[in-house]
């Protein structure tokens, strides 16, 4: 590992202290040391858009009975993902940037690793259920209301949704099993699978293969299938008679591509650099990790806040400007 993070002394101490236990150095942003307080500024503001922002969808959705409809639990369960997502890498951001604590005891770090995989994986089954949705609203609209219930959408959403943390749990636990060597210093501010696996002074084939296999079958397969069902809804549109129709059925799933596109554009770069960009350079690696899990949280409620328009409506009523932006939604 780079020679410029060492270990402080008092962190070697407690790694040695048992086997079972070693300590981790989060680096946060190397070469910066000495504006963290500032850079923290930026992280702290998209953590306050997202949290909050989240946080503000899901208490809309539940106290509004006009919102309990499939398309919005659709929308709580990517509200409730891009939270715990948010949620997952404050603790280790936060005392790195602020509070100057870069040790993390592998426990911690399993723990923070099976949240951040978890939800990215949640994440990306949530969009292609609602591109399912989406499909079926476009192509069969008068068998919308029949195959797509409120108990049908969480059932299903909650067994798709949680396929990724089942598969995560080996990978995460067989971490535990590994010796690890050298200094032990992990390039971001929270901890990644990908990262951990490396610092391992034994065979760790059954990990990064079972990992790759795991990605395979959730996220890359949940890309092929929204692909796939976009496609369908492109001919359905092309075959509409007029243009109005065509652009209504496309404004009906605007904000669906842009959350699809700010979550798997940085996946998949991210992927990119992991696996062919060994020899980029560290910011690289940091820019694309950091986009990949602070930018969709941030971004998701702003689009759906801006483009759906029962959302527009509630806050418009909550900030009293209902009569004037009403004449907007036609």
């Amino acid at each position: 590992m780079p020679a410029q993070y060492p270990l402080s002394p008092q962190s070697v101490l407690l790694s040695n202290i048992t086997q079972f236990s070693p300590m981790f150095y989060l680096t946060g942003f190397p070469g910066l040391e000495a504006i963290e307080h500032w850079i923290f500024i930026p992280f702290f503001l998209m953590y306050l858009v997202a949290i909050s922002g989240n946080c503000f969808i899901l208490i809309i959705i539940k106290t509004n009975p006009r919102l309990h409809t499939p398309m919005y639990y659709l929308l709580s369960f990517l509200a409730f993902t891009d939270l715990g997502l948010s949620v997952s890498t404050l603790p280790t951001t936060v005392g790195i940037f602020w509070f100057k604590s870069h040790g993390i005891y592998l426990a911690a770090c399993q723990i923070q690793m099976f949240c951040i995989h978890s939800f990215s994986f949640m994440e990306s089954s949530v969009l292609l259920i609602m591109s399912f949705d989406r499909c079926l609203a476009i192509c069969h609209p008068l068998r919308y209301s029949v195959i797509i219930t409120s108990q049908r959408v969480i059932r299903t959403g909650l067994a798709v949704i949680f396929r990724g943390p089942v598969a995560l749990v080996p990978l995460v636990v067989l971490l535990k099993t590994f010796p690890y060597c050298g200094p032990r210093v992990l390039s971001h501010s929270f901890c990644l699978h990908q990262e951990v696996i490396h610092l391992a002074c034994t065979d760790t084939t059954f990990n990064n293969l079972y990992g790759l296999s795991v990605v395979a079958f959730t996220m890359m397969l949940d890309l092929v299938l929204i692909t796939l069902s976009y496609g369908v809804i492109l001919c359905t549109v092309a075959r509409l008679a007029s243009q109005e129709e065509q652009l209504r059925a496309f404004q009906t799933c605007t904000s669906h591509i842009c959350a699809v596109l700010i979550f798997f554009v940085p996946m998949v770069g991210l992927s990119l650099v992991h696996r062919f960009g060994k020899h980029a350079p560290l910011a690289v690696h940091l820019l694309m990790a950091n986009v990949y899990l602070f930018v969709p949280p941030m971004l998701n409620p702003i689009i759906y806040s801006i483009k759906t328009k029962e959302i527009r409506h509630v806050i418009s009523k909550l900030l009293g400007l209902k009569k004037v932006s009403a004449g907007s939604w036609g």
